[in-house]
């Protein structure tokens, strides 16, 4: 039997600001080389939990700690963050804030520089460690010039040239990745605890996504505690994802619907090996879905763009674009990383000029047109909240815009207060925004480009980083906004979020647009999804799973019925 490596005894940790603990009696045993999924919705702990693993709490974040952790033996408490990171690696979430070295190589040599590892060896481990995470051909690139994906394997590859690191730590690595270099990602990581042997322990909102691998465990945590702690097809045959409100995956959602028993044994965690009795096929196959009766009709296109062409430095990088956006569509804009689909954002609010082509708004071209001009008609909220914010607190950073446009401070109030309370920030209102988290950071960018009420809202990645209470809070609010004719348009690589709420998709790819159809049709055609790094919806392949004589109509009719049924939440 493998020796525990981490050992969480009767553990509880409360900040120093706070008067109540974030954790309470924690008690949790992972073993060496095991692979463990964390989850659980915003505040529940589990960022906490993971600051006690690498060290941050409670060097860097202060409080008072009850009961005991254990690393290899040894009690934190005992240990300094320098002893601790030479046990514990962590990949951040946002990988920029992670790079030291200006060059790939240089980024991954950096802990052995501190160690002063003779060259010749420095070399070859870093060498080793770049064929491992497959970086070795860019060991020359300026990290700020990567894809997501290659960011994400040089900040592995930046934790794992230290030999003596037998905990790899990530903290949402499909974040920021498309559903196709997520896979890879998850499939990386795989390969690397196969070769390593390295206890695994990872931090993820898109289970669905993340159960492209195998965990031995999956622990959830809801309210600093400790509320499951077992094998993924227990979980899913369990109704705590529900109880916690985590986003359960689409085809587990599916066979619910049908009314299927669910137990552990069909295999829930993955839909390859899932096993269907006879029963929940004839279920699923005579499912009566009742149909969408609402047609959506639209008024006259808001947006045009019209043969559209950029180029970076004489590399092309959007060619011939052609599309028009109707006042009250709800669009999706996906594609690979580097597609060119911020690119196109920023072409259409002014932040770069593009070479050739139109862009009219309501019939006007507005080529010539200040980016101030633009920003009352068209609110853009950046994919890296980093970028926007300017305050220092979070009710100034969401009333900028209004103050800035004249407001008087009755109307500023009333259309702050009531962002803060939508997006969950109201309790936070006075704090400074450099103790929020990334999730939460996203939600104040965009809750201050909403409180401006823009016609037409382009958001890139607006669900990174939030929990499905949030994402479900967050997407009504911008269903309700859409119903009052503002129309929206989403840069995402969440195929949940594009199959769920938006009817039609703009798909890019190398800098071309490759389709513009409806979510379903784009997500059931294989040459689109990987030409454009999608990932076919899982209710096609339950679809097909079940024998139904027609997939995508199987598709058409869940999105439908899901559809009728979060109407009934708003």
């Amino acid at each position: 039997m493998k020796e525990p490596i981490i050992a969480f005894n009767q553990f509880t940790f409360k900040y120093h600001s706070q008067t109540e603990p974030t954790l309470h009696n924690i008690d949790a045993t992972i073993y060496q080389g095991e692979k463990v999924l964390i989850l659980g919705p915003s505040g529940s702990g589990k960022s906490t939990l993971v600051h006690c693993l690498n060290g941050l709490v409670p060097f860097s974040y202060k409080g008072k700690i009850e009961g005991e952790l254990l690393i290899n033996g040894q009690n934190t408490k005992d240990l300094d963050i320098f002893t601790i990171s030479t046990m514990v690696g962590t990949v951040l979430q946002d990988t920029d804030g992670q790079f030291i070295g200006i060059t790939v190589g240089e980024d991954l040599a950096f802990s052995l520089e501190n160690e002063q590892v003779p060259q010749q060896e420095m070399k070859e481990i870093v060498q080793q460690v770049a064929e491992l995470v497959e970086v070795e051909d860019h060991m020359n690139h300026a990290t700020h010039e990567l894809s997501g994906g290659q960011k994400q394997r040089v900040s592995l590859g930046g934790v794992m040239v230290d030999e003596k690191v037998d905990i790899l730590l990530f903290d949402e690595p499909l974040a920021n990745l498309d559903p196709a270099t997520g896979q890879y990602a998850m499939d990386l990581i795989d390969r690397v605890h196969q070769e390593t042997d390295k206890t695994i322990v990872m931090i993820e909102h898109r289970l669905e996504d993340a159960l492209h691998i195998e965990f031995d465990r999956v622990i959830v945590m809801d309210e600093g505690k400790i509320v499951f702690n077992g094998k993924p097809n227990d979980l899913l045959a369990s109704d705590v994802l529900e109880q916690v409100a985590i986003r359960e995956p689409l085809y587990l959602k599916a066979l619910k619907y049908a009314d299927c028993p669910l137990h552990s044994q069909m295999q829930l965690a993955d839909l390859t090996r899932l096993e269907l009795s006879a029963s929940n096929k004839t279920a699923l196959q005579q499912w009566s879905i009742v149909q969408d009766d609402a047609t959506q009709s639209f008024s006259e296109n808001i947006l045009e763009v019209h043969n559209l062409q950029f180029n970076y430095a004489e590399n092309p990088i959007l060619q011939n674009i052609s599309f028009s956006i109707r006042q009250g569509e709800m669009v999706s804009i996906v594609g690979k990383n580097g597609a060119g689909k911020s690119t196109l954002s920023k072409l259409i609010c002014g932040f770069e000029q593009m070479d050739s082509g139109e862009i009219l708004l309501h019939g006007e071209d507005i080529s010539n047109k200040t980016i101030f001009d633009r920003a009352s008609k068209i609110g853009f909220v950046l994919q890296n909240p980093n970028h926007m914010i300017t305050k220092h607190f979070i009710y100034d950073e969401i009333a900028l815009g209004l103050i800035n446009r004249g407001y008087d401070q009755a109307e500023i109030d009333k259309r702050v207060i009531h962002a803060l309370k939508v997006f969950g920030l109201y309790p936070f209102r006075n704090w400074p925004i450099s103790a929020l988290s990334y999730g939460q950071k996203k939600r104040v960018t965009i809750a201050s480009i909403l409180v401006l009420e823009p016609s037409i809202l382009i958001l890139d990645e607006p669900t990174a980083g939030q929990d499905f209470r949030h994402y479900t809070e967050m997407m009504t609010f911008l269903q309700e906004l859409n119903a009052n004719g503002t129309t929206i348009m989403f840069i995402t690589h969440d195929m949940h979020l594009m199959l769920e709420y938006t009817s039609r998709s703009i798909v890019l790819a190398d800098g071309r647009l490759i389709a513009d159809r409806s979510a379903v049709d784009v997500l059931t055609d294989d040459q689109v999804v990987v030409k454009a790094n999608l990932k076919r919806t899982s209710l096609f392949d339950l679809a097909q799973k079940a024998n139904a004589q027609d997939p995508k109509a199987f598709v058409h009719q869940f999105i439908a019925y899901d559809r009728k049924v979060r109407k009934r939440w708003l």
